[in-house]
């Protein structure tokens, strides 16, 4: 039994962990995010006197191979990662069944929430009931895949689905699920702590929820009881000091402090912000930087519980009872934020907030952040050519011109003063007579449906229609490539080969993220989102020319129109009301059209042979290979750095011309509405076909060969699933050879599982991010770190080069160092690297071939125990 202790609270009695009483004088050096995993990893069963000495070690700098047990209280998911997931164990049910089990017996140990908002696409913009419109194509688009959810939800008493049109994940997250304290009907409270398979989860450590981002496999095996394992991490701590300037938001200080981190490189490292200007900030403010963890690279940007916390969850309607017990439980535990304090961290850094500026992000990766001022310089040395300054806004779409501009994303729409800030700006804007640059499509997605509620209570609705940016629907929309269809005037500047940029307030801006054909794009604030629409283009500086002329010809500057603190604090007084947020979300449950979709009520999904949506998946059986042991592969791809989950997995919308679109063409799909990849997660047969075909996906065996083709051994061309295939036929394995961050992006385990489907038992590359090294280990592909100077892209490997490798399965240990050996001939070259292994639980997956087979094994031995007994 853990050591506890009694808190008195305005309502009750309750008994938390004594983490004081079990740590002593180490509770105070320790970061919270360690004091937070070492009060679940008690809670877990761990021995108290074993986690000291780790602690101890871990302070002191040594590292003991000590494994951290973590065990969330629920599980996040969005349509698109658990449409794989719940295919999968619908897979699991058949395998199961075939084997005389009952397949009712596999559901989810813990409950998981799921939000439908990663298919909203803005198909109708800047026009009255664009919101309806969108939401109903939505769900015709995808009524069979949203049938095979509710199936799931019927079917599994763990898993409950949140309809289209109730907002983004990580703001339902903040607004309806995060209690910061579970207090249970025995009077024991603990932490709130939770996982998601979306990168983003971190945007809840911005009010002192510990939750990271996983891979959908990953959240298989803890959906059916496993505990997490974790090494113990490195945290490092951001000092905060000073207080923002005036008109500088959390948009500039998350862009600046991912630049500043990706720089110090806190690659899976977890990020504690500590601090007296920790105080300065809202809890949205922190829920804004904690969002964008996944852009500077770490395992979590955490914020530890304090007055701002409680003051949020008051705010947004949480019961009394639970937030008058919150700062009394997190004294007694340890757990509260004291600014004065200065824990000990493996590194550090410091920045004064009121040194910062207005910034942008690119104009092709969210850690380039820039000042405002200097986007026309990026757009120029991103294209290679000069753009010289324009004063006037000219007559059509220009060179670095704007061609999509959207207010989207949980990163910033979550957080209500920032859309405020735009609608303030907006209304400014509209008084002074100026009107948005007619080529650019314009939309506003916030996360909440509770944000229609406020921005009309404060007078805004109307100034950011006149503007272009009504709402268009409750969802992730632009910033995951849901932007719909580019207007006219866009496909023809691209046509003449015009420089044409996004601007965005989401979190990505990799080429082709917000749309295919789009290679540039900035992520800013969303006041100065709307700004850039009156501008209209990059070419002027948008912090000291004017965005546009008024009716009496006077220039009208942004320092005009940019709102005051003041006025925002005013408005927000004025518009927030607490019930909105849960009132507004219960009115976007009683969505019709949902409720009308059909969902079986079988225990075994009833797989359709003729369904483009769905396929009965590959992986839901036994192990058939393992990629442990002696192996001698091919290479298959030899990629350069940063290449990111949506290079390795297909997103955006499907070419009809693309291996996937005749796929689906062939099979009566229509050429004109494909729909987007992320809607056949679910199909195996349209995933594979589009693995590795973004235009960044360059592969240097075969450089000269459009992306996903590979040219064999006899000079045929042939599409990489084909070369795949018949390497597969030929019983020859074949590894993956990448740069720096592989993987870096989405958590989206099909990167990992389209690689298992090119047969790859081995990716070797000279860095992973965190999030898709595990989900190749969740696949059976083993991850091995290049530890020498070797750079894939630069080696001269090809097609016939021999790859050899050994790495036992008995004896393996984590980041035990192995050897990669090149032959081709007689020349032989031998690669220094490390296994990416970090836990003997990492270990026990690539034994067991993978998560899903591992699952497989347990239930079927559990259900020969019950045969048994």
């Amino acid at each position: 039994m853990v050591a506890s202790r009694s808190v008195q609270t305005s309502g009750a009695s309750l008994v938390v962990t004594d983490l004081p009483e079990l740590l002593g004088g180490l509770l105070d050096r320790l970061p919270h995010v360690l004091r937070l995993l070492a009060e679940n990893h008690l809670r877990c069963g761990g021995d108290a006197e074993e986690l000291r000495q780790a602690l101890e070690q871990k302070l002191r700098g040594e590292y003991s191979g000590f494994e951290l047990m973590y065990r969330p209280n629920r599980l996040l998911m969005h349509d698109t990662t658990c449409t794989p997931a719940l295919a999968d164990i619908a897979g699991l049910r058949d395998a199961l069944a075939e084997a005389g089990a009952d397949p009712s017996v596999l559901a989810p140990s813990l409950p998981v929430e799921v939000s439908v908002d990663h298919s909203l696409a803005v198909d109708v913009f800047a026009r009255a009931g664009a919101p309806q419109v969108n939401l109903r194509n939505e769900i015709a688009r995808n009524a069979e895949r949203y049938s095979f959810m509710k199936w799931a939800s019927e079917v599994m008493e763990t898993v409950h689905v949140n309809p289209p049109g109730t907002g983004i994940m990580h703001t339902l997250n903040l607004e309806q699920y995060a209690t910061l304290l579970e207090i249970g009907t025995d009077g024991r409270a603990h932490p709130d702590m939770m996982l998601g398979t979306d990168s983003h989860t971190p945007m809840i450590n911005g009010i002192g929820v510990l939750g990271w981002g996983i891979g959908g496999l990953e959240a298989e095996s803890v959906m059916f009881g496993q505990t997490v394992s974790l090494a113990m991490p490195e945290v490092i701590g951001v000092r905060l000091d000073g207080r923002l300037p005036e008109g500088v938001t959390s948009t500039d200080l998350a862009l600046e402090l991912t630049h500043r981190l990706r720089v110090l490189d806190v690659t899976a490292a977890y990020v504690e912000f500590y601090g007296p200007g920790v105080t300065t900030l809202t809890a949205d403010d922190r829920a804004v930087i904690a969002n964008m963890a996944p852009e500077y690279g770490a395992t979590t940007g955490f914020f530890p519980a304090d007055a701002n916390s409680v003051a949020y969850l008051k705010r947004t309607g949480r019961p009394e009872a639970l937030t008058a017990a919150i700062e009394p439980a997190f004294r007694a535990m340890g757990l509260w934020f004291d600014p004065e304090a200065a824990p000990h961290f493996d590194r550090q850094i410091a920045l004064d907030l009121g040194t910062l500026e207005a910034t942008l992000a690119g104009p092709r990766r969210p850690q380039d952040s820039l000042p405002a001022r200097a986007a026309r310089e990026a757009v120029e040395k991103a294209v290679g050519r000069d753009l010289p300054a324009l004063t006037e806004r000219p007559a059509e779409l220009p060179d670095g011109g704007i061609g999509v501009a959207a207010i989207t994303s949980c990163t910033n729409t979550s957080d209500p003063r920032l859309l405020i800030a735009a609608g303030l700006l907006a209304c400014k804007a509209q008084e002074r007579g100026l009107s948005p640059a007619p080529w650019v499509k314009t939309s506003l997605a916030p996360g909440s449906p509770s944000a229609t509620s406020y921005l009309a209570r404060a007078g805004l609705l109307s100034g950011l229609e006149a503007v272009g940016f009504g709402i268009v629907g409750f969802g992730c929309t632009t910033c995951i490539g849901n932007s719909g269809p580019l207007p006219e005037a866009v496909e023809d500047a691209l046509a003449e080969g015009k420089a044409v940029t996004a601007v965005l307030s989401g979190n990505r801006n990799f080429p082709g993220r917000v749309h295919a054909k789009l290679d540039l794009g900035f992520l800013a604030s969303p006041p100065m989102v709307v700004a850039f629409v009156l501008l209209g283009h990059v070419r002027a500086d948008i912090t000291r020319d004017p965005l546009g002329h008024d009716a009496a010809g006077a220039p009208v500057y942004l320092s005009d129109l940019w709102p005051r603190a003041e006025e925002i604090e005013a408005a927000m007084e004025r518009a927030f009301r607490a019930e909105d947020v849960h009132a507004d979300f219960r009115t976007a449950l009683e969505n019709r059209d949902w409720a009308a979709l059909p969902a079986p009520a079988t225990a075994r999904f009833p797989w359709d042979p003729e369904s483009r949506n769905l396929r009965r998946p590959k992986f839901a059986r036994a192990a058939s290979t393992t990629s442990l042991g002696q192996m001698t592969a091919r290479p298959l791809l030899v990629l350069s750095d940063d290449m990111t989950t949506d290079h390795i997995s297909p997103a955006g919308w499907i070419d009809p011309e693309s291996a996937a679109g005749t796929w689906l063409i062939e099979r009566g799909g229509d050429p004109k509405n494909l729909n987007v990849y992320a809607s056949y997660r679910g199909n195996w047969e349209v995933m594979l076909r589009g693995l590795f075909t973004n235009r960044s996906a360059i592969n240097h065996l075969n450089p000269d060969l459009p992306p996903a083709h590979l040219r064999s051994d006899t000079g045929e061309v042939l599409k990489l699933h084909e070369a795949a295939e018949r390497f597969e036929d030929e019983g020859t394995p074949v590894v993956i050879f990448a740069g720096e961050r592989y993987g870096m992006g989405s958590s989206r385990d099909w990167a990992a599982k389209g690689a298992a489907l090119l047969g790859v038992r081995a990716v070797i590359a000279r860095s992973f991010e965190r999030i898709h090294r595990t989900n190749l280990i969740g696949m059976g592909i083993l991850p091995i770190e290049i530890t020498d100077g070797f750079i894939p892209s630069e080696g001269g490997l090809q097609l016939a080069d021999e790859v050899s490798l050994c790495v036992e399965a008995d004896g393996l240990q984590p980041r035990q160092k192995t050897e990669v050996v090149v032959t081709r001939g007689d020349l032989i070259r031998r690669i220094e690297g490390r296994v990416a292994v970090e836990t003997e639980q990492e270990i026990e997956t690539l034994r067991a071939g993978g998560v899903l087979p591992k699952i497989l094994a347990e239930q079927l031995s559990r259900a020969g125990d019950s045969l048994s007994a």
